[in-house]
C-alpha cells in the first residue's frame, strides 16, 4: 500500500468513519453500523474498500484494522535521507524538492528559507510586477506549507525583496 492509496482510501468521510470504528473495537458489520449510523450497504461497501486498499482484515464477524499493512506503507512513504551533507538542514526539513512544506516559527530559521526562496525564484536587479512575484511564489506553495501572500510579506519584511510601486526587485 502506497501513501496515495492509503489516502485515497480514507478520503471519504463514511470510510474514515468506518475504520475508526474497526480501529476502536467494532468486529462486524452490524457493529460498524451501529457506532457509526451508517446503513448497513454503505458500511459493506465501505469495509470491501478498506480491505481492497489493505487498511482492513477479515470477513464479516472478525473485522480488524491490518496493522502490518499501516506500518509498511509509513515506512515505505518515509522520503530517503539521501540528501546531500552540505545542504542546510533547514532546507532539508522545510523543503521537499522545491516545494515548502512548513514555514519555522523561528526567525533565523525562517530567514535561511526565505533567502533560498529568492535566490532561486528571482534574479538580482530584476524588476518583477506582482502578479510574476506571486507566479514565482505559488510553486513553492504547492504543498500547502504556506501561501504565497504569505512568503511574499515575509520576503518584503526580511528585506529579501523591495516592493516600490507595486514592482518587485531583490538586490
Amino acid at each position: 500500500m502506497t501513501a496515495h492509496a492509503l489516502a485515497g482510501a480514507l478520503a471519504d468521510d463514511g470510510r474514515r468513519r468506518i475504520f475508526a470504528a474497526v480501529v476502536l473495537g467494532a468486529t462486524s458489520a452490524t457493529d460498524v453500523a451501529e457506532r457509526t449510523g451508517l446503513p448497513a450497504r454503505v458500511v459493506l461497501t465501505g469495509v470491501r474498500r478498506l480491505t481492497e486498499a489493505g487498511l482492513v482484515t477479515g470477513s464479516d464477524g472478525a473485522f480488524a484494522a491490518d496493522q502490518a499493512s499501516l506500518r509498511e506503507a509509513a515506512r515505505d512513504s518515509r522520503p530517503a535521507d539521501d540528501a546531500d551533507p552540505g545542504v542546510d538542514p533547514v532546507l532539508r526539513t522545510f523543503l521537499r524538492g522545491d516545494v515548502l512544506v512548513g514555514l519555522p516559527a523561528q526567525r533565523s530559521r525562517r530567514r535561511v528559507l526565505l533567502a533560498h526562496i529568492a535566490e532561486q525564484s528571482f534574479a538580482p536587479g530584476t524588476r518583477y510586477p506582482e502578479r510574476a512575484v506571486d507566479d514565482a511564489l505559488k510553486k513553492w506553495c504547492a504543498a500547502g506549507g504556506s501561501d504565497h501572500a504569505t512568503l511574499r510579506r515575509y520576503l518584503i519584511d526580511e528585506q529579501l525583496l523591495t516592493r516600490e510601486h507595486g514592482i518587485y526587485q531583490r538586490h
